[in-house]
């Protein structure tokens, strides 16, 4: 469960929210009754960073979420209007 404070609580209890964190809490910071910061360790932090998935990882994710297969499309069809055809510009090695 995490603590609250307040902006104007902060610097009182300083050591208070220091000491919580170090003890794994999340210490959340209201305004004016809205959250709007949360204060976590270090450890905490880097495990977040590292959740981050991979692009093949997304883009496996993506196809079982959407069933892409499933929808018949034909990308040909799709992107020949889209696809320059012209020959390229000459490239002297």
């Amino acid at each position: 469960m995490s603590q609250q404070y307040s902006i104007e609580e902060i610097p009182i209890n300083l050591d208070k929210i220091i000491q919580g964190v170090e003890q794994g809490e999340q210490i959340e910071i209201i305004q004016q009754g809205k959250q709007i910061a949360v204060i976590i360790s270090t450890t905490e932090y880097e495990n977040l960073l590292n959740q981050k998935p991979s692009f093949w990882e997304s883009v496996e994710r993506f196809r079982k979420e959407y069933n892409i297969e499933a929808a018949e499309i034909d990308p040909d069809q799709i992107f020949a209007v889209v696809r320059d055809k012209s020959v390229g510009r000459e490239v002297i090695f």
